[in-house]
């Protein structure tokens, strides 16, 4: 048996808790007014914008990316994708009941939410799984032509939070910037080609 394959079990407990990590780094993110990259970004802006919950942002914004997953990623990758995003999705909006936050200082937001978010992508990356929108775009390439999922997925984060400009301040801007750094940071140097490969 391939011993990078996981079990049902295996994929089903290393999908919730890295839906727990990222759902709390988001959580972390909302409370101070940062922004991120992907489509929890765009969730995020979008929120701000029309107050609808990140929740059912982030899952509608999701859908259409699910067809180029089963294309190009096969099955699995889709489900196991649509299980993490839902469970985001559901996580992070009622994280208010369990959770209550007085005061956070946003630097700490910024870095400590970054490598959540990271820490929780590293683990769906490796059971097969992602956050949807660009991060099955990254994976694709990655697993296509070899270029790291991270140091794209820096790229594309980085230019989504600062066309956010005109959105927030200079400086929730910069602290959304190296949040998204120290997140894309964490999977660069730990999610290299030729290990956990998606079948």
């Amino acid at each position: 048996m391939d011993n990078r394959t996981h079990t049902l079990f295996e994929d089903v407990l290393a999908l919730l808790t890295a839906s727990a990590f990222v759902s709390l780094g988001v959580f972390l993110f909302h409370q101070v007014g940062l922004l991120t990259g992907g489509t929890a970004g765009l969730a995020l802006l979008l929120q701000k914008i029309t107050g609808i919950s990140f929740g059912m942002l982030f899952f509608c914004i999701n859908l259409p990316f699910y067809v180029l997953a089963w294309m190009r990623m096969g099955p699995r990758f889709t489900v196991n994708t649509f299980i993490s995003v839902a469970a985001v999705s559901w996580m992070t909006d009622h994280l208010n009941a369990v959770l209550q936050i007085g005061q956070i200082e946003p630097v700490y937001a910024a870095f400590i939410g970054g490598t959540l978010i990271g820490m929780g992508l590293l683990i769906m990356f490796r059971h097969k799984s992602s956050l949807g929108g660009f991060n099955i775009l990254a994976l694709f390439i990655q697993d296509k032509f070899g270029i790291r999922a991270g140091k794209l997925q820096m790229g594309l984060d980085c230019a989504i939070v600062i066309a956010s400009f005109f959105v927030v301040s200079i400086w929730v801007l910069l602290l959304s910037v190296a949040a998204a750094i120290v997140c894309n940071l964490v999977l660069t140097l730990n999610h290299k080609p030729g290990r956990y490969q998606i079948a």
